[in-house]
């Protein structure tokens, strides 16, 4: 493994205040630009030396990505607001609950007072190898070093592996999926797109070099949450090995609406921690439409979410505790935060 050395490697230092000059700096420098949001990931890599780019762009100055704002029956926060001010909003505490848990799961309250929503989402995958610095697929190497018979893969996919088996650490990312959320890209050329959540995310099959649709001189700028989900029944679980500041080994977000026979009319459901990108498990939320939010219910469900599982030397707990989840989302027990 390669050695932690704390003197970063040298670089400019620069601290935009609009959107704009942001973009025109991302331009200039391209491929030797890297992006700051709270600085978390970008720190260990920096701090590692693996990653030496030429100019730091800290989005920190920059207003109009900050806050969270109403929009329509929904609510819009900016990309650079931080966990902590999503967790204590009213709005988001009273009609977003899902996204407040899941803020919430994010590392420490030290963490999660630095730590921002765009970056939680955009953050790169903590596979060990990929982050030591050894050549491996995605580092554009002919080799995942996570996935031979010596390898050390307790955290690793079970789910959609293609080349790479890491997974996308992000705890915000399932209950924005489940939550139907738009994430806001301001390209390089100075547009504009709206993609959704769940298409935000990309997995080996598609890019084996990138976690996100980002693409060179992009930028997040809002996360969009729909009145469509507000106040709906919500469940949030992360299982993890210690209650702070770890990564997910698994966890389940849901956001469902049950009738009055409690029938459950609509449901969405993602997990994360079992493949490269936050999966929504549609095919599970089509099987329980119209079916009540019971056991019998849950069991069919959590079977059918763990189809195609293939798990690897040292993480094949992760098949029973993913359906384990997902039945708990489903049949609604309370959530609690537990240990593996």
């Amino acid at each position: 493994m390669a050695v932690i050395r704390d003197p970063m490697p040298a670089f400019e230092l620069f601290q935009p205040t609009s959107v704009e000059d942001a973009q025109a700096l991302l331009r200039r420098y391209g491929a030797g630009a890297w992006v700051l949001a709270g600085g978390l990931d970008s720190f260990d890599w920096l701090k590692d030396r693996i990653k030496r780019p030429e100019a730091v762009v800290d989005l920190s100055g920059i207003p109009e990505l900050r806050g969270v704002r109403a929009r329509g029956d929904g609510l819009e926060i900016g990309a650079m607001t931080t966990l902590t001010e999503v967790v204590r909003h009213g709005v988001v505490r009273e009609r977003y609950a899902l996204l407040l848990d899941a803020a919430e799961a994010a590392a420490s309250p030290q963490i999660r007072n630095q730590g921002t929503l765009g970056g939680n989402v955009s953050q790169d995958t903590r596979c060990w190898y990929y982050r030591a610095g050894w050549p491996c697929y995605r580092a554009g190497g002919n080799i995942c070093y996570a996935d031979t018979p010596e390898s050390i893969n307790r955290e690793h996919a079970i789910l959609g592996a293609d080349r790479c088996v890491a997974v996308n650490p992000s705890d915000t990312a399932p209950a924005l999926i489940a939550l139907d959320a738009q994430m806001v890209i301001r390209a390089a050329n100075g547009g504009e797109r709206v993609v959704a959540a769940e298409d935000y995310f990309v997995g080996p099959g598609k890019d084996i070099t990138r976690m996100t649709v980002l693409q060179p001189g992009d930028l997040l700028t809002a996360i969009r949450l729909p009145g469509a989900w507000a106040g709906a029944r919500f469940y949030f679980e992360k299982v993890r090995d210690r209650q702070v500041w770890d990564f997910a080994l698994v966890s389940v977000a849901s956001a469902m609406v049950v009738g009055a026979g409690g029938a459950i009319e609509r449901m969405r459901l993602a997990v994360n921690g079992v493949a490269a990108r936050p999966l929504r498990l549609q095919a599970v939320e089509d099987l329980v439409r119209g079916r009540p939010a019971n056991e019998a219910t849950a069991a069919v469900a959590a079977n059918l979410a763990i189809a195609g599982a293939q798990p690897l030397r040292f993480n094949a707990y992760k098949v029973p505790l993913m359906r384990n989840l997902v039945k708990r989302a489903i049949r609604g027990v309370e959530a609690t935060t537990w240990a593996s």
